[in-house]
């Protein structure tokens, strides 16, 4: 019997290579990449010092960490948990890429670090973004990430494959967001629980690396363990780009390869749509939402940071001005975007537009960074979770780049 991708880079990470590689069966297996994020970083710092009293990590090429919740702290506890990690970092001689870097996921990306059929692990609930580039991502708990970083392995209980032939073209001004949201609302927050997701199909294979983070970004959301896009050779020239011309595995699922479930799904004619409070699975046309009227609009995230991301938003909005009232906000994702942002020009369209630009990192996503909504405030965020509390105590719209722009200098949620 033929293995599905999940198996597939399970198998190739078997720490005992006599293990069967079935769902169900629980499985050791070796980590190409062990990372913390200033969330939870301390508290790595803190365990690994109680368990592993004077040890070393397993291999301090393979451990980071990524400081972008806070970037840079505006918190006392943040700044601590930032000090924490960089003297352990020196201590052990692990890189930090420090609050100037951006989004720990992204970071691991653009530096080739997070290659193609690889295994990741951090403190990141949304590391399965991995799944954009044929590789494996998993947030996990902080006494979790310590024993990685100690031992370079750990158990996972192999998750069921569900397979998702997408087919059908978008159409402007429908993205890959609303391609995910779309996904979400067939399937809702359970529809995919506990599963290894493989996506497929013509509208897939035509999504750019950054609309395969938007895609993968959201598997959190969908319930799924990962979501995974087999990593074409644009993919794999990304990153021969950023590895010196590194030998790049394309890895696919066996054609005999067995799935718990298959759906296939039709985007053909597909509107912009948003997820509407209090759930990301609450999802409706944008065009039933035009009486909604908006006080803050928020592009970024790891979601929608990227360039591509930007330039839609920017492409918007040129010549034009936010609507009165209303607190545009823009975080890049990565240091790499927001010089991107720069020297196309991008940025000083933002900018003139009326748009707030921050420095890199989660932004919206993290405790404040750039700004809450307050009580009754209605936001439009490119962000991946609008649970109550989450960015504030207002309500938020998910929606893509382009709407969060057309809404910005409509005043209202949407998308022309």
């Amino acid at each position: 019997m033929g293995l599905t991708l999940i198996e597939k880079i399970f198998k190739n990470h078997l720490l005992r290579p006599d293990d069967e590689v079935k769902p169900g069966n629980i499985v050791w297996i070796k980590l190409d990449v062990r990372s913390a994020r200033d969330f939870g970083g301390a508290n790595v710092v803190k365990n690994f010092n109680k368990y592993c009293k004077g040890d070393k990590v397993n291999d301090a090429s393979k451990t980071f960490f990524t400081f972008d919740c806070q970037a840079p702290a505006n918190t006392i506890p943040y700044a601590n948990n930032q000090q924490t990690c960089r003297i352990f970092a020196q201590e052990q001689g692990i890189k930090v890429y420090d609050v100037n870097a951006g989004i720990g996921s992204h970071v691991l990306i653009e530096q080739g670090i997070a290659l193609c059929g690889t295994t990741t692990v951090g403190t990141d609930s949304h590391l399965n973004i991995m799944g954009a580039v044929g590789a494996f991502g998993q947030g996990m708990g902080d006494i979790d990430i310590a024993y990685a970083m100690r031992h370079g392995a750990t158990w996972f209980e192999i998750p069921p494959s569900i397979k998702i032939t997408i087919n059908g073209k978008l159409k402007y001004p429908a993205t890959a967001k609303d391609l995910t949201l779309f996904v979400l609302k067939e399937f809702g927050s359970a529809g995919l629980l506990g599963a290894s997701v493989e996506f497929y199909g013509e509208a897939v294979e035509a999504l750019s690396l950054h609309e395969r983070i938007t895609l993968s970004s959201m598997a959190t959301e969908m319930g799924a363990i990962i979501g995974l896009i087999p990593a074409n050779e644009a993919v794999a020239e990304y990153f021969r780009k950023r590895t010196k011309n590194r030998t790049i595995e394309l890895l696919k699922a066996d054609a005999d390869a067995r799935y718990s479930k298959e759906y296939t799904l039709n985007i053909d004619g597909l509107r912009p749509l948003a997820a509407a409070p209090p759930s990301p699975e609450n999802v409706v046309e944008v065009d039933k939402l035009k009486s909604v009227k908006v006080n803050s609009v928020f592009i970024g995230s790891c979601t929608n940071g990227r360039f591509e991301d930007m330039k839609a938003a920017a492409e918007v909005v040129e010549g034009k001005r936010v609507a009165d009232n209303i607190m545009a906000k823009i975080v890049p994702a990565t240091e790499e975007v927001y010089n991107q942002m720069i020297e196309s020009g991008v940025l000083k369209t933002l900018f003139k537009a009326g748009f707030i630009i921050s420095n890199q990192g989660c932004g919206g996503c993290a405790s404040g960074q750039i700004g809450m909504t307050g009580k009754n405030e209605v936001q439009v965020s490119t962000s991946n979770r609008n649970f109550d509390g989450k960015q504030g105590d207002g309500k938020t719209y998910l929606t893509s780049p382009v709407v969060a722009a057309y809404s910005a200098i409509n005043g209202y949620i949407c998308c022309e």
